[in-house]
């Protein structure tokens, strides 16, 4: 989206140091993804974004928001009593200039971005679409999403996460969705909400800030959880269901060797045979969401199809790869929690293999669930048959089955040498939270390291 300096400091109440009509395209807030001509906004947090100035101007900026005063560089400054407050409120300006353009809000306790990487392929048949990348789900990356949407963009795909009460009501207020989906709602983020019961309220501001039925506004809800599909009693919102038991549904399920599931996706307005192009079981309720979305938009059954076939999904998401040995390798280390670990192991369990590895981070953010839903995760591997390594996180260790524990990526290594190395007839998976890093051990394995 191309602003000129001077509409950029009208937005933030902002006061201009240099040449108002100059533009920019684009803005972020890491100066390590700057191009030419971006608008950099520097963000004071653990490190303060007012050091890197330079560096982005160097990089490219043509224009930077400071708190603290012109730096001295050859670039136009916009001063701003507060850059965060500053992005937020240049991101509704750009939510303005968007109109009547569909927005879709997509949360969830597990499934947000392949669920918007789906919905993204689906929309993007027939029109132009910009959607979330990475997981730009927080209050940084929903306003950078608003702000880096092409001034003809015809649909926008949002994601939104919550880390405490009331972040998705703000994200939805700089938002403004027009329609919103739920995946489904578990243990996340307790650390911080406390509960499940506070999961759910979190996530159920989404559908508490649509526009009501009258002006457009649609919930999406999986009904086939009870969580989600209580909702429908939140918002005034005309509400679509998906999943089992749903509007949008799923028949004749089946999965090939490689978890690619096959199914007739049924609709009110017909039905349509379906190669999804995600992996898993769990994914298929992702693809009905999305495809219930395509379908209020108008989207053509067969493009429906066609858009799930083929999206480009996020990485470190249930990839489908081989180790050099021959081993199948089930890379779904982008995070974790206890929901997503139960589908990882189970597609796991899915995998034809004579023997099954997980290779197991931590559970980040869990709480005072941390301890239970560690030792259910384990006991779940035990009854499916799955050896662990649990890679620095003891709280596996007190779960039923054999759980070997593993001091780095070094000593997962060591483990899985110790089990006689993955070979053609093994299947392992890596799974963790991000701070576990396990795509290192990924990486790794990929490149021959389980020789």
């Amino acid at each position: 989206m191309r602003w000129t300096l001077a509409e950029i400091a009208a937005a933030t109440g902002g006061r201009l140091h240099g040449d108002g009509a100059a533009t920019v395209d684009g803005v972020t807030q890491d100066s390590r993804d700057v191009q030419p001509g971006m608008l950099f906004v520097p963000l004071v947090a653990e490190r303060d974004g007012h050091d890197f100035i330079a560096d982005a101007v160097a990089a490219g900026a043509s224009a930077y928001l400071t708190a603290s005063g012109p730096s001295g560089v050859e670039a136009v400054a916009v001063e701003v009593d507060n850059t965060q407050a500053a992005l937020t409120a240049l991101a509704r300006e750009a939510r303005s200039r968007l109109g009547e353009v569909p927005v879709v809000g997509i949360t969830g306790s597990v499934g947000k971005t392949t669920t918007k990487d789906l919905l993204a392929a689906v929309l993007g048949r027939d029109r132009r679409v910009w959607a979330s990348t990475r997981s730009f789900n927080n209050e940084i990356g929903v306003p950078i999403t608003l702000l880096s949407a092409p001034d003809d963009a015809e649909a926008l795909v949002v994601e939104m996460g919550s880390r405490g009460p009331g972040h998705i009501a703000e994200l939805c207020r700089t938002a403004r969705p027009t329609m919103g989906v739920i995946t489904t709602v578990g243990l996340s983020h307790t650390s911080e909400l406390g509960s499940l019961a506070a999961v759910v309220s979190a996530k159920r501001e989404l559908v508490e800030g649509l526009p009501a039925a009258a002006d457009g506004g649609v919930a999406f809800l999986n009904a086939g959880v009870p969580e989600v599909s209580a909702m429908a009693q939140g918002t005034e919102a005309r509400v679509v269901t998906y999943g089992e038991g749903g509007e949008v549904h799923a028949r004749d399920l089946s999965m090939d060797d490689e978890l690619a599931p096959r199914f007739v996706l049924q609709s009110p307005r017909g039905e349509v045979e379906v190669e999804l192009g995600a992996r898993g079981g769990h994914s298929v309720d992702n693809a009905l969401a999305a495809a219930a979305v395509g379908i209020e938009l108008g989207v053509s059954l067969q493009d429906v199809a066609a858009g799930l076939a083929e999206p480009t999904l996020s990485p470190l998401r249930m990839e489908v790869a081989r180790t050099v040995g021959g081993a199948h390798l089930l890379n779904d280390c982008y995070n974790a929690n206890p929901l997503s670990m139960r589908a990882a192991l189970h597609a796991l369990a899915a995998l034809p293999a004579q023997r099954r590895i997980a290779v197991l981070g931590t559970m980040a953010e869990l709480g005072d669930f941390e301890a239970v839903e560690h030792a259910a995760a384990a006991s779940l591997a035990a009854r499916l048959d799955i050896a662990v390594v649990a890679v620095d996180a003891p709280g596996y260790s007190s779960g039923e089955g054999n759980v070997i524990e593993a001091a780095g990526i070094d000593g997962a290594l060591a483990a899985l040498r110790d089990l006689g190395g993955l070979g053609a007839g093994d299947a392992v998976l890596v799974k963790g939270s991000r701070v576990a890093g396990l795509e290192r051990l990924v990486e790794r394995l990929v490149a021959g390291a389980d020789a």
